[in-house]
C-alpha cells in the first residue's frame, strides 16, 4: 500500500528509531508513546489487521511475538504488555498489523 505510513517506514521513506530490523519484521519506537517503553513491532509485508490474516501468515505472526519477547529481554523489561488493536472500534489507527510492546507506567488508549 503506497499510502500506508508503516510501509513507508519499512521502505525508509519516513525516518524511525529502529529497535530491530530483519528480513520479515521491523520494530521501532512509537512517536506518540503511551508508556516509558512503547515499541511497535510490525511485519514488513503489508497486512491490514488481524482480520486480514491468512493461513500462510501463521509463521510470520509467531515471529512478531518472538521479536517482541526478545526485545523485552534485551531491554531487561521485568513486566510488559503486548497489545494488538483491531479495527477502528478496537483502537487501530494505522491499517497495518502491529504489536504494541509497552512497559513502565502504561497509559492505555493505544
Amino acid at each position: 500500500m503506497e499510502e500506508c505510513i508503516f510501509c513507508k517506514i519499512v521502505k525508509g521513506e519516513i525516518p524511525s528509531t529502529k529497535v530491530f530490523d530483519e528480513e520479515k519484521v521491523i520494530a521501532f519506537n512509537d512517536i506518540n508513546p503511551k508508556a516509558k517503553v512503547h515499541i511497535l513491532v510490525i511485519p514488513k509485508k503489508h497486512i491490514e489487521s488481524v482480520k486480514s490474516l491468512e493461513e500462510s501468515d501463521r509463521v510470520l505472526v509467531g515471529e512478531l511475538f518472538l521479536v517482541a519477547k526478545n526485545i523485552a529481554k534485551e531491554k531487561n523489561l521485568q513486566g510488559y504488555k503486548i497489545i494488538i488493536n483491531v479495527g477502528r472500534e478496537g483502537g487501530q489507527l494505522v491499517d497495518h498489523l502491529h504489536l504494541h510492546l509497552l512497559s513502565g507506567d502504561v497509559k492505555l488508549g493505544v
